[in-house]
């Protein structure tokens, strides 16, 4: 099954280059950007609100499918290597991002020194 680009779920994005995205916000197309999964459980028709005006959706042409593709799980397991190797680093980015911060908040405490606010007696 393609895209299924009226599904709420379903995201394009072009960018200035040129280049395209076309992908499932829940990531359970793991073929995209050439189909979502057969009878996807959590398939839901993009609806709108009351006064919204529907437009068309306009996306580039979907390029066309590698010869490969659906033959065996390996692309999907590497990008979901690649996705885990992407979350595990995170916590030691934010923690070394948070250690520097503190670092410059001990050393350089700019005008603070002279701006400070008297604390209030109760």
């Amino acid at each position: 099954m393609p895209m299924r680009q009226d599904c709420k779920y379903f995201e394009s994005r072009s960018y200035p280059s040129g280049d395209t995205v076309r992908k499932c916000d829940l990531d359970l197309a793991p073929e995209a950007p050439w189909r979502c999964p057969e009878n996807c459980s959590s398939f839901t028709r993009r609806l709108a609100d009351v006064n919204w005006r529907h437009g068309t959706l306009v996306t580039p042409p979907t390029p066309d499918e590698p010869s490969s593709l659906g033959e065996d799980d390996s692309i999907a397991a590497l990008l979901d290597s690649a996705e885990e190797i992407v979350r595990s680093a995170g916590p030691d980015i934010f923690a070394d991002i948070e250690e520097e911060r503190i670092a410059n908040e001990k050393t350089n405490r700019g005008l603070g020194r002279f701006f400070r606010r008297k604390k209030k007696e109760n």
